[in-house]
């Protein structure tokens, strides 16, 4: 069971030695944090296993406010997120892009939590699958399904926005994906102490992808003991 809490533009470095320094995660669960860019240092330094928000494809060159897995690496990084759907929406990332960003990580040594996810929109236009299938078959096609990859699916619809997926909905989605591409699935969408247990406790759901309740420690370390219970 993996626990990843994805910290968003929040923590200065200050923040991020703070929330380690009171962070206990518990035995029997996997656990990472991505913290941005310029909390990566001190997140590292606090024993954690830790995650950058994103990763550029190349090596280097003229991408000015992209991050290379080296430049990662040489900070004791051990993994990226690609693909968030923020990054998708603001940013313009396709699912060609993120293929691209997932084939470097993993080719230049990195783990990768590869999120993919509908929009309330396309769920209601009868269209998750389609999407969910385009999304993991472009990230499936490009590396295949190396033990260095875990899925995440995070309805758009349930992110920051209070919404959480159904048990149901959660499981029928994490079924669907792991029938394109053999890889752990994570859900990301609201996860929270109090829903964290009975999403957990479905049999497709190999752990979560939290936002906002990772940014206290208390609440993420009890997300954590929900995973291990599950």
């Amino acid at each position: 069971m993996l626990i990843a809490g994805n910290w968003k533009m929040f923590k200065t470095q200050a923040e991020t030695r703070a929330f380690c320094a009171a962070f206990e995660p518990p035995d029997g669960v996997e656990v990472v944090i991505c913290p941005p860019f310029t909390s990566l240092p001190p997140a590292v330094e606090s024993g954690l296993t830790v995650f950058a928000q994103n990763v550029h494809w190349a090596e280097e060159g003229a991408y000015t406010g992209e991050v290379s897995v080296a430049m990662l690496q040489e900070l004791g990084v051990a993994g990226s997120l690609v693909g968030h759907s923020e990054r998708r929406q603001y940013f313009g990332e396709t699912d060609e892009s993120v293929a691209r960003r997932v084939r470097a990580a993993l080719e230049g040594g990195l783990d990768v939590i590869a999120c993919v996810g509908e929009t309330l929109e396309e769920r209601e236009r009868g269209q998750t699958e389609l999407v969910l299938r385009l999304q993991t078959e472009a990230i499936r096609d490009a590396v295949g399904a190396p033990d260095q990859l875990v899925i995440a699916y995070e309805p758009v619809w349930a992110i920051g926005t209070g919404q959480t997926a159904t048990p149901e909905i959660a499981q029928e989605a994490h079924a669907f994906i792991k029938s394109l591409i053999d890889a752990p699935v994570l859900y990301g969408g609201s996860v929270k102490p109090e829903n964290a247990a009975e999403l957990l406790g479905q049999s497709d759901v190999d752990g979560a992808l939290v936002g906002g309740a990772s940014l206290d420690p208390d609440s993420f370390a009890a997300i954590c003991r929900a995973a291990r219970a599950a």
